[in-house]
Parts: structure tokens; sequence; C-alpha cells
């Protein structure tokens, strides 16, 4: 009750203000066309006689401007107060046209009172400019009462709501990676960075294909690296657009390095432009724990479906059969034939030949039970089977150019070994995904073994198009690396691709242990747990209520996404999603953030063309100047397909000579029979 008194006692005060307003604008127009009015016949003595006496004493009429003001002055006390239906069709440009057209005939008429013309004529006009402008400005200042004030129609995507202050300071540190950013917050446009002050807390890149996610930040990743002095692997799926980055800029920053890393490359297509590495080599495997994981690695990257079968015996037959392999070739002759294509062609012997080789060796007995016991038994088809999943998938490698690359020792694989740090650069060919994935894991597998060690130096691995190739060990990795200085980078595509090519339990593993997450445009269940992970904000609801007689609005607040799902799923190229970690002593209050990250495109452009291709490596030219590649490489391909030849006749005859040993060639033959 007391409210619609109050109500209606502003009614009255608003009232009153606007027929001040009217008076001022009377009394304005009587004195100043007093002559005109006067002829008409339209003048009152008292009224006269009052005017007079407030001239005198306040000077109210000694210039037009005055009783304007007075006039405009409670005209616009009485629209304050006015309280009007509100209106969807009232717009700003209206009021303001209104506004100036009010001002220019009701302030800038004055001169009509001075032209040569009859004080009648000039009279007239001079009052319907006035009243035409008076109405003017009472009718903007009643449809500025009437505005919705609010922008329910103009953010229809709620950008506003959703848009949050995000970090604009550079926090550098010398592991640290930062990346420029443009962010829109407050209705105008922030510069802004995203610091990755912790990187060894691991990082995910996501995005579908254009998103922009190698371009923004795989590449300074690369760049940014090499800048501070790490140790770097990159797995560079599309050969060589990583490679060439890494190259280039290790030539410019190569100084700031204690050590100058040397650089590498193992490339499968062009044996010309790829050194030559063992991932087997006898010195780096010291338990047969190792060739366990170099087996599981090469047989789940030839078999992408095995990784959802781990634990079957089909699946873990053939990856013990090969491990045995590989640990025979460790330990026979000092591991002088420990190369993964020496492995291979033991393997494609005869199994009857292979068995009692491996069999006369104790440390392996364990490992070939189940093999020998269906052997002994004459479940000859089981063997077969079991032999079977391992041959074939190991045939497709045969290859005189991979026999090449991975039979040689360039180097080793101890990339952060702070006496002889290296940059290198693997390359894999889009068209040839089953046949060099399993060798490149290969290397994947053991150089994540290598590196994860105490006192070695800052390292970073960068593994782009994750799903392209399965090393075993990359979640423990991830989840010990931070301790010994290794940063982590992953790109791939989205979730559903890293649960289908490493599988749920593993994938889940990944994704929860990531510190640091970047994110471009994807969709679905991606989406979805993104927008979760970045949590929820407080937002601001408006909803308006609009009847004939008064408008009312509600305003409410309640938790929503911060980065809602659909936000994620229609980002632009060059736009992005995340969080990132930090360390004690360097605390980021916002984590989170969606911005545009700032790539100098011109700058890219002037530095691509100047970059240098890769080098030849290997110099295949004899000394007549002859370009032997081809028949070095075959050569190279016959003999480590003699040198098994040999093993296994050496050692057939060392069984055969040794009394304690002898029985085995009988089963062999009983076999046989």
């Amino acid at each position: 009750m007391q409210n619609e008194d109050d109500l209606r006692g502003l009614a009255k005060v608003t009232d009153f203000m606007r027929a001040i307003s009217f008076l001022f604008l009377a009394i304005h127009i009587y004195w100043f066309c007093y002559g005109w009015l006067h002829e008409m016949g339209w003048t009152l003595d008292i009224v006269d006689k009052i005017l007079s006496n407030f001239q005198r004493t306040t000077g109210l009429f000694s210039a037009l401007l005055y009783t304007k003001l007075f006039c405009v002055l409670f005209l616009g006390l009485s629209c304050m107060g006015n309280k009007g239906v509100k209106k969807h069709e009232i717009t700003w440009r209206q009021i303001i046209i209104a506004a100036i057209a009010g001002i220019i005939l009701f302030f800038l008429n004055w001169w009509l009172l001075s032209i040569d013309a009859s004080s009648g004529v000039c009279a007239i006009l001079y009052t319907t400019t006035l009243v035409g402008g008076f109405f003017c400005l009472l009718a903007s200042g009643l449809w500025i009462s009437r505005l919705l004030k609010n922008n329910l129609l103009e953010d229809v995507f709620n950008t506003e709501n959703e848009s949050f202050m995000q970090e604009t300071r550079l926090m550098e540190n010398e592991y640290s990676i930062n990346l420029p950013t443009k962010f829109w917050y407050g209705r105008k446009e922030w510069k802004g960075w995203i610091n990755v002050v912790n990187p060894f807390r691991a990082s995910m890149i996501l995005g579908t294909p254009g998103s922009g996610k190698s371009y923004a930040v795989v590449n300074n990743y690369i760049k940014q690296a090499i800048e501070k002095s790490y140790a770097l692997y990159i797995y560079d799926f599309k050969f060589d657009d990583l490679s060439v980055i890494a190259y280039n800029h290790l030539i410019k920053y190569r100084h700031r390095y204690k050590i100058p890393p040397k650089f590498y490359v193992i490339n499968f297509d062009n044996p010309r432009k790829s050194h030559r590495c063992n991932p087997l080599a006898p010195e780096l495997m010291t338990d047969i724990s190792d060739a366990y994981e170099s087996s599981y690695t090469i047989m789940l990257n030839l078999n992408k479906s095995w990784v959802q079968k781990q634990g079957d015996f089909f699946v873990e037959s053939p990856i013990v059969l090969f491990t045995a392999i590989i640990w025979f070739l460790k330990i026979y002759e000092g591991g002088r034939f420990c190369t993964f294509p020496h492995a291979i062609e033991l393997l494609n012997k005869r199994y009857e030949d292979v068995f009692t080789i491996l069999t006369s060796y104790p440390e392996l007995e364990n490992y070939l039970s189940p093999f020998i016991d269906a052997w002994k038994g004459g479940a000859s088809e089981q063997l077969q089977g079991q032999i079977a999943s391992a041959k074939i998938p190991l045939s497709r490698l045969i290859s005189p150019q991979l026999y090449w690359v991975m039979s040689g020792s360039d180097f080793t694989l101890d990339i952060n070994n702070p006496k002889e740090p290296k940059v290198l650069c693997v390359g894999n060919n889009p068209d040839r995904i089953s046949i060099y994935g399993a060798a490149l894991g290969l290397y994947n597998s053991r150089i994540v073994k290598l590196i994860n060690k105490k006192r070695q130096l800052k390292s970073c691995v960068i593994i782009d198009e994750l799903p392209t190739i399965f090393f075993k060990g990359l979640d423990n990795l991830i989840a010990t690396a931070r301790s010994n200085k290794v940063a982590v980078v992953l790109g791939f595509q989205d979730f559903s691709q890293l649960k289908r090519d490493y599988g749920d339990k593993e994938a889940a593993v990944i994704m929860s242990t990531v510190g640091n997450v970047f994110s471009g445009q994807v969709v679905g269940e991606t989406a979805k747990t993104l927008s979760e992970r970045f949590g929820k904000i407080l937002q601001k609801r408006e909803s308006v209520s609009i009847n004939r007689n008064d408008t009312s609005t509600s305003i409410s607040t309640q938790l929503d996404s911060l980065i809602p799902a659909s936000k994620i799923s229609t980002l632009s190229q060059g736009m992005f999603v995340g969080a990132v970690a930090d360390n004690f002593g360097e605390t980021i209050e916002q984590k989170i953030f969606h911005a545009q990250i700032v790539v100098d495109n011109d700058a890219v452009q002037k530095e691509t063309a100047a970059y240098q291709p890769i080098p030849e490596i290997s110099n295949f030219l004899d000394e007549d100047g002859n370009d032997t590649m081809e028949q070095q490489i075959q050569a190279n391909y016959r003999q480590i397909k003699q040198d098994i030849v040999e093993l296994v006749e050496n050692e057939l005859l060392r069984i055969e000579n040794d009394p304690e040993l002898k029985h085995l060639l009988g089963s062999d033959e009983g076999a046989q029979a």
C-alpha cells in the first residue's frame, strides 16, 4: 500500500514539473512575441505587470536562452520521474534523432525574430519551431523512460555473460612456454598471455583438422623449447613439416645451449636424409622387461585392434614369442645381431629351428613354455596360429630401406644426455602408417624409457597426431616426467580418437593426468568433457514481462558453464580454450582461457621463406662418384638375412655337439615325424 502511495505522489510531482515547463514555454512566447500578440489583442495588463516585475528583479528575460533553459530543465525532471510502459519498438536511434531535432528547433531558432519580415510571420515561425522543438524533446524524454534498459535482444548468444577476465601478465621462467593472445571481455578486446609456466606437467592439444593446433601451438612449442635449450624429440607425422622448423630454429639458437646439440633424423622414405639408429641396441636393454615393452609396442602398432584385447591369449602369445627372440639376440654373442631387422628375420625361420635354439637358453624357458607345451603335445594347429599372429603382421615391415635405417648405429636414443644432447625428429608418412607406425613406435617407447631418468637435461617430447602411433608407457611418462624435467606435448583430434587407439583405461589416465590443455574446435563428447573440466561461473539471467499498463524485469543469478560445449564446437580457426597449471611461487589466478592465439602471419611467412631444407645426411657415392644407394641398401638387406642363416646353423651345430642339449634336436625330429 505504501508503495502505491509513493508512486501516486511521484506521478503528481512529475505532472507539476511538466506543467511548470509548459508555463515557461508560454511565458517565453508571450514575452518575446509580445508585439504580434498585442496587435492581435491577445495580451493582458495583469500579465504584463507580473512579467515586468520578474524582469526587474531577476533579469529572467534579458536573453532568449534563460527561459529556454528553465523550460528544458523542468521538462527533463518530469521525464526522469515518468513511469511508462516499456516497448520493444523504441530504439536509441529514434531517441537520438528526436533529441537532435528538438535541440535544433528549440535552441537554434533565435534568428527568426531578427529577419527582415513582418512581425507576424516572424512570430508565427518562431512559435511554430519553438513548440515543435519542445515536443521533440518531450518525445525523446518519454521514449527514454519507455526504453527496455537491458540487452536481452542484443546479446542473443550470451557472449558477455560467458566472457571472463583472463591472464594479461607475461610470466616467464627458464622452462616456460608463453603464447600471446587476444580475448573479449567487458565489451572490449584485451591483450593477454597463455603462460605454461610448468610444461613438465604435460600438455594436450586438441582440435579438428584445420583448427590451427599445429600452426598456433605445436610450432610455438618447438621454437620456444629450442630457444630455452631443451633436448627435443619430435614425432613428425607429416614429415618434414615440423622437422624443418626444428632444424632451422636450431641453427639460429644453437648458441644458447651449453653443449650444442646435434640434429638427427629418422626417415624411412628417403635414406639419403636419414640417420641410422638401432632402437634395440643391446647396451640400452638391461632387463627382459625392456624386450617385452619393445615387443608389446611393435605388435600393438601393427594390430590396433589388439589394444582393446590386451591380456587375451592370442594377443599375448605373439608378444611373448617376439620378446624371447629379442632377448635371445641381446644375449647372443654380446648383442652382435640385436637389431629389429635381425629379430624379424629370425622369427621367419622354421619354428622347429627357432624353438630348438631358444629353449637351449634357460632364461627363456619360462617365456616359451606355452609354445613348447603345444609343440611337444602335437598341437600344431594352435602353435601355427600363435606363430602366424606374430609372423604375418611383422612381414609387412620387411623392407630394404627400413632394414637399412634400423640396423645401423649413428647415434643413441638418450636425447637428454648431458654430455651429448640431441634434437631428434622421426618422420612418418600418412600413406604408409601401417608399415612405419610399428617401427617408429619402437623408437618412441625406447626414448620414453631412456629420457625419464634423474640428472639428465631438460627435454621435450612432442608427439603430433598421437593416435597414429602407439607406444607403451606414455601414461607413466606423463605421471612421472615432472620430477625428471621431461615436457610431454600430445597433439590429437579428440578424446574418441584417443580411446579408439589407446583403449578406454589408458586414454582416461592420459586425459586426467595432463595439466595443460589446449583445445581448438572439437565436438560431441570431447566438447562436453572439456566444458565440465573448465567448471561453472555465476551468470546473470534477465527476464522481462510487459503488459498494457506496466513492465516488470526479473534479474537472477545462477551457476552455469564457463565455456559451454556449444561454444567449443564452433570455435573459429586460431581460437582456443583451455587451462594451464601453475607452480609454487608462480600462481596464476585465472588458469582458464578462451582466446585467439596471436600469430604474426607476415613474420612467419618471411621466416618460412628463409628456411633451409634438411641437407642430405648419408652419402652413397663410391670412389668414382657413382650413386650406389640401391646397391648398399640391398647389400645390407642380404647381409642381415645371411647373418640369421649363419646364426641358426651355428646354434643348431652347437646344440648337436652339446650332450646336455642334444635331446632338443630329438624332440625336433619327433615333432617333425
